[in-house]
Formats: C-alpha cells, structure tokens, sequence
C-alpha cells in the first residue's frame, strides 16, 4: 500500500508514526506548504517524493492512497481531487467546514466506489472502544456523557506551538469529535441545541462554545470547548451509564472513582492514530467500508451545520 501524505505539520506526523507500524505499507510522498519542510518530513520517513502541491502527488502512478492532514477549509475539495485522480483518501477531521461540502464528498464518494474514510479518531482509541464493546454486548447504555475539550490557544499556532496559516474552529473541528462520538455509542442525533461566547477580534472565532445533544435512545450529552483555558488542556469524557460511570482520556480508561481499567488488550496497539491508520489500509485491501467512512459519519456534519444556523441566527 503506497501512501502520499498531504500536511506534514504537528498531525501529519502523528500519521506517519503509525504508518512506520503497520506491514506492507510504503511512504512514497510527503506534501506541505513550503519545499524545505516537506524534504525534510520525507527524508525522516523515507519518502522518495515530496511537494508543495498535492496534484504532484495526485499525479504518480506508484501511490495507491491519500491522507489529508492540511488545513479544514481544503480537506473536502482536496478529498475530492483524490477521488477524481483514482486515489483512496483518508481525511483528518472535519470532513469540512459546511454541510454542502460534506454531502459533494460522499457523492463522489459513491460515483467512484473508493474508500473515503473520516479522521474520527474517538472510534478507534482504546478507552472509548472498550465502552463501545460494552454497548454491543448489551451491558452498559449511556444515560449522559459530559464532555470537556479545553485548549489554550488566544494565538494561531498548532499542536507542537508552531504558527499556523489557517484558523482552527471550535464547532467545526473540535465539536465533530464528539457530536460523532455521541450518535456512535448512543444512536442518531435528534435534537441539538449550542451557545457560544465573543468572538476573537483577530481570529474572527469564537473561542468559548457550548452544545447539548440529544441522541434517539433519549441520551443527552453536555459538551464544553474553549481555546480560553489556561489549564489542563485536552479532552475529557464521561460516560453515565445504567450500570457504570467511565472516565475516558484518549487512550485511557478510568472508572467513575478514578480506578483505571486495562484496555492494553482491546486491540492491537494503544495508539488511537496507529489504529485509525491500520483501519483505513485494512478496509482498502479487503475492499469493505471502513469504521468512519464518509458514509457513515455524515450526520455529524448534519448536525454542525444545524448548530451554525443557529449560531448565525
């Protein structure tokens, strides 16, 4: 499986951490904004190709797939690129920054029959599968979650403190993360409500946002962002369930009074990425459709765009 990687910035790296893991995978070609970066992200994972533009990539006949890890505003026309160029694609969430984007993807989606498969990394972190297997097996039902992802992000820098050239967004972004995590482990999305604070005089965002769900099986979920909090940063789960409380950070997985469970066994390695990644090449040999394709994460993006209307309104 010969791989082209596009956004070699603090995530796209993350990417190819786990790529180096997985059998059978060959990173042909590095894409970022600038020339220097990309060689040098490709001579430290041995990609024998690198670019600032992806229709470089797009236009090789030794790369089978894509990963997208470039800025939100191009992750839809850019998916669609790949499909036109007969590439599969991974894109990192979001899937993109509108409803109508998100539904022009999955039509091409379907038009080409290649996999395109969402950056949704909750599914695939240990602590939240261990849950999820809970909820197949019909012992555990979420009542609430009450989730929390805090930054402290008043400047436009990323993951590593690196200046960014694009602006990252709370609801788009950050938000898609749980609104798909919810509907996933507690069934479709029937009803959402969201709040947000001022908006950045230089970002143009709002840096503090609020959101409640309601899912068909009558679970709710309380959600809090900011890039305000100067504190412990990241996001946190709780799960209140018919028969157990869950605290899930990432990989980890804690009991309501902090007793931690080993979920070093529910699959092949702890690394969320790795897992997602391993996922994406798995369901392109085996030609199936992957856990968080376009198809099945769309709704998420339903429901985000209902919360802009009403946000804008």
């Amino acid at each position: 499986m010969r791989i082209a990687l596009a956004g070699a910035g603090a995530f796209g790296e993350k990417h190819l951490d786990g790529l180096k893991l997985i059998d059978g995978v060959e990173i042909v070609s590095i894409i970022s904004r600038t020339a220097e970066q990309a060689a040098a992200v490709a001579a430290k994972y041995g990609a024998k190709h690198s670019s600032t533009e992806l229709d470089d990539a797009l236009a090789r006949d030794d790369v089978d797939a894509v990963i997208l890890c470039t800025p939100t505003q191009m992750h839809a026309s850019q998916a669609i690129a790949c499909m036109n160029a007969g590439k599969h694609v991974q894109v990192e969430i979001p899937l993109a920054d509108s409803w109508a984007h998100s539904e022009a993807v999955l039509a091409k989606s379907k038009e080409t029959g290649l996999t395109c498969m969402v950056g949704h990394t909750r599914r695939f972190n240990p602590s939240h599968q261990y849950v999820h297997n809970k909820i197949a097996a019909g012992e555990f039902n979420v009542q609430q979650m009450d989730v929390q992802t805090y930054f402290f992000r008043r400047r436009n820098i990323n993951a590593k403190g690196e200046a960014r050239s694009w602006t990252d967004h709370l609801l788009w972004h950050h938000a898609a993360h749980t609104v798909d995590l919810f509907a996933y482990q507690a069934g479709p999305i029937v009803k959402a409500n969201a709040l947000q604070g001022p908006i950045h005089p230089e970002l143009g965002i709002a840096m503090d946002m609020s959101i409640q769900l309601l899912s068909a099986s009558g679970a709710i979920c309380t959600l809090s962002l900011s890039f305000n909090n100067d504190g412990p940063l990241g996001t946190y789960f709780r799960y209140i369930g018919d028969t157990a409380t869950y605290l899930a950070r990432y990989d980890d997985l804690f009991t309501g009074k902090e007793e931690q469970i080993d979920v070093s066994k529910v699959d092949v390695s702890m690394n969320g990425i790795e897992l997602q990644d391993r996922e994406f090449i798995s369901a392109i040999r085996e030609g199936r459709e992957p856990n968080s394709s376009v198809g099945s994460v769309l709704d998420c993006y339903r429901v985000l765009g209902d919360l802009e209307k009403q946000l804008e309104g």
